[in-house]
């Protein structure tokens, strides 16, 4: 019995309008009961007007900012009802307006229960080893190059890299992987991730203002913070609506002379479906979109996205991959491929040049067994030199070749030579040359088709990698318009010049920022993206995944297409209804209380939105 007047208490606390009409219908039946007419209608007409009088306030401000919206239906039907005397007719549709109100608040609470639970889990204490000393501090105040212990069971507080021991990681609050991921020493660490078996020293690389996971909730904030704009495309529909309802109504009272016909129509033409469809199905599916890791910030961007026409994309990180691998090794004399890697690997190992690491990641995906180099010396941006196995040793820039004097071979051409080249010279002969490429990601090609199949009619590169390169890329891909050499301003300029719009652009550098702020919907590569590209981007993909740029749209055009369905649901219910009730046989509580029934109809509609939705259904 406790539990239970606790549970009654919390609802009306959370649902005040809603409760006052409740307790005013209880008093007034009360009332009737005990054969206190009077006393029990004047309780629902001061209840009636109290609902109004906000009612009436919202449109004033619709109004002074020059919207029109659909109240002015509700508020005619309430106030019709009082001066009619039909107060109970009245109560109903008052009813009926809180409690669609409170049902809203209840599907938000519901749609976005994936979003809230990331700030249940935000880390807030972290244990640093400073000296011989582990201290417990707040997150707040680790600072870049701590050394923090991550016990099993603990939340990464921060960004960081494994510096000792090894453990599986649940990070499907971040990723939407169910699987944890195991992790050892050199390895990133993204807070907001779970620790779940082995204690782990790591290095933090961020902030905690700076870190994964608090990028992701200065994020949610923004979604859950949005009112959705598609409500005003309610609104649009209202405009027809409120004339049509208004005409049946009228033209009921003068063809049948009975004054009564207008509240009879009226109360059935109520507006909650236009009201309560459409921020419902919007909700819903911002939220569906955030389990699929995809952060989509309003309501707005929700509808450009599912509407957009072109998709303009960043190539480097974007379309490719973002990190150099290894294309080719060409060898020279009677050197073999597998020296060549080798005694480059061995020399790179201790290097944090992005192309050290793909050699060695190359030599490692080959099973080849790394040499121990002694004495290595960095020739500051050339390359490095050793001594191996009695061997003079060089990898670097072919100016590093010429410096040291190394003997080409007569095979050799100078049209061979490029920046981004690895020169390894053995025993002072050239030995062989290491070419890198930015490989295309693998799940380009399909999300481009995928896309097409949505609706989107263009695509097109907007890239500062020089044209050659761009352009066999887009061929690949079957993107067909290339805009190369481009700078940030050359990004916007390229947009403004697309005629079918709107216009979605996909990015992930710093330098994206402004195309993705211009763009009719910007989407960030956030996975792995800057924090810039983000915090400018309508649309975040929180995964290191490509094909989630079109599981977005998919998504998109499914809530769009449920919020338009439910509004015209309850458009095309209310005008039968509205026709059925001119007759005048059927009295106005009757209506009210079917409209009702209607309202139900459309929100669980609306609720599809956030239904179950699978990646293998979407991209099949």
């Amino acid at each position: 019995m406790k539990k239970l007047f606790i549970k009654i208490v919390r609802f009306f606390k959370e649902y005040k309008q809603f409760g006052f009409v409740i307790i005013s219908i209880v008093i007034a039946g009360a009332l009737s009961l005990l054969g206190k007419q009077s006393a029990a209608h004047l309780v629902l007409a001061v209840s009636a007007f109290a609902n109004v009088i906000p009612l009436v306030w919202g449109m004033v401000q619709d109004l002074r900012m020059g919207t029109y919206g659909v109240d002015i239906l509700a508020v005619t039907a309430i106030v019709s009802a009082v001066l009619f005397k039909e107060y109970w007719a009245g109560i109903i549709i008052v009813f009926m307006l809180s409690g669609g109100a409170a049902l809203e608040d209840y599907a938000e609470r519901r749609a976005q229960s994936e979003l809230t639970a990331l700030l249940a889990r935000a880390p807030q204490k972290a244990h640093v080893i400073r000296g011989r000393k582990e201290l417990d501090i707040p997150v707040s105040e680790v600072v870049v190059g701590d050394r923090i212990l991550i016990k099993p069971g603990e939340v990464v507080p921060v960004d960081a890299i494994i510096l000792e021991g090894i453990s599986d990681f649940d990070e499907s609050s971040l990723t939407g992987e169910s699987l944890p991921v195991n992790k050892t020493i050199g390895q990133d660490l993204l807070s907001g991730s779970i620790n779940i078996d082995g204690a782990i020293t790591a290095k933090a690389l961020n902030t905690s203002e700076d870190s994964q996971f608090s990028q992701i909730i200065k994020l949610v904030k923004s979604a859950q913070a949005s009112k959705s704009p598609f409500v005003r495309m309610a609104d649009r529909y209202a405009v027809p609506f409120t004339l049509l309802s208004f005409t049946i109504a009228l033209g009921a009272w003068a063809l049948s002379g009975d004054s009564l016909r207008f509240l009879q129509v009226l109360v059935v033409a109520t507006p909650c479906p236009l009201i309560l469809g459409a921020p419902i199905a919007m909700i819903s599916g911002m939220s569906r979109a955030a389990k699929h890791g995809i952060i989509i910030k309003n309501g707005s961007a929700l509808e450009q996205l599912a509407g957009a026409k072109t998709f303009g994309f960043d190539k480097t990180g974007t379309l490719t991959q973002g990190t150099p691998l290894v294309k080719d090794i060409m060898v020279y004399g009677t050197f073999k491929k597998e020296d060549v890697l080798k005694m480059a690997a061995t020399l790179e190992q201790s290097s944090n040049h992005v192309l050290a690491s793909a050699i060695v990641s190359r030599a490692k995906d080959e099973g080849i067994k790394l040499a121990k180099a002694k004495h290595i010396r960095e020739i500051t941006g050339k390359g490095l030199e050793s001594h191996i196995a009695g061997v003079d040793v060089l990898v670097g820039r072919f100016s590093l070749i010429e410096e040291m004097k190394v003997t080409l071979p007569k095979s050799f051409k100078q049209s061979q030579i490029a920046t981004t080249a690895a020169y390894v010279a053995i025993g002072g002969s050239l030995a062989g040359v290491i070419t890198f490429e930015d490989a295309v990601r693998p799940d380009a090609k399909k999300t481009l088709a995928r896309l097409k199949e949505l609706g989107v009619n263009h695509f097109l590169m907007v890239t500062g990698d020089n044209k050659t390169t761009a352009g066999l890329i887009a061929k690949h891909l079957g993107i067909d318009q290339v805009i190369s050499d481009a700078l940030p301003g050359d990004k916007l300029r390229a947009l403004d010049n697309v005629a079918q719009k709107p216009v979605g652009f996909v990015g992930d550098g710093v330098n994206d920022a402004p195309v993705l702020t211009s763009a009719d919907v910007g989407i960030a590569l956030g996975a792995r993206g800057s924090t810039a590209a983000s915090e400018s981007a309508d649309v975040v993909i929180m995964l290191d995944n490509f094909e989630q740029v079109a599981i977005g749209v998919d998504i998109a055009k499914r809530t769009i297409r449920i919020a338009t369905q439910a509004i015209m649901t309850g458009i095309i219910m209310s005008t039968v209804l509205m026709f059925i009730f001119a007759t005048g046989k059927f009295p106005p509580i009757y209506g009210a209380a079917i409209q009702e029934l209607v309202d139900v109809v459309v929100i669980v509609y609306a609720l599809r939105a956030h239904g179950p939705w699978k990646k293998q259904d979407i991209l099949s």
